[in-house]
């Protein structure tokens, strides 16, 4: 259980996530896609791929495999729906990274 005056900051500092241009983009490109269910499902079923692709290859046959993954995806990902959602995305989750980081370092966490 949190300290009440940690969870105090930690609802601030949520809000003040939901509040940035790089959340509030994410979420603007999700809704769009989710009004398209198919292609949502279809763009959940690209991310488990490259996920598992990342996570799964060995390293030695990663190049290849990443770039076999990229031909195989490259006209969905030229669909301005898939490419604007998965660039908000990303920028999402290197904010959050960042942040990570930044309390990470911060509290001398190793």
């Amino acid at each position: 259980m949190l300290d009440s005056i940690v969870q105090k900051a930690t609802d601030n500092f949520i809000e003040e996530i939901r509040k940035s241009n790089i959340y509030r983009e994410y979420n603007f490109q999700k809704e769009k896609l989710k009004k398209q269910p198919e292609l949502f499902a279809s763009v959940a079923e690209f991310r488990q791929r490259n996920f598992a692709l990342q996570t799964e290859t060995p390293a030695e046959e990663l190049l290849d495999k990443i770039d076999a993954f990229e031909r195989e995806y490259e006209e969905f990902r030229s669909n301005p729906l898939v490419d604007d959602f998965l660039r908000a995305e990303l920028a999402f989750c290197r904010m959050m990274q960042e942040v990570n980081v930044l309390i990470t370092a911060e509290l001398d966490f190793e």
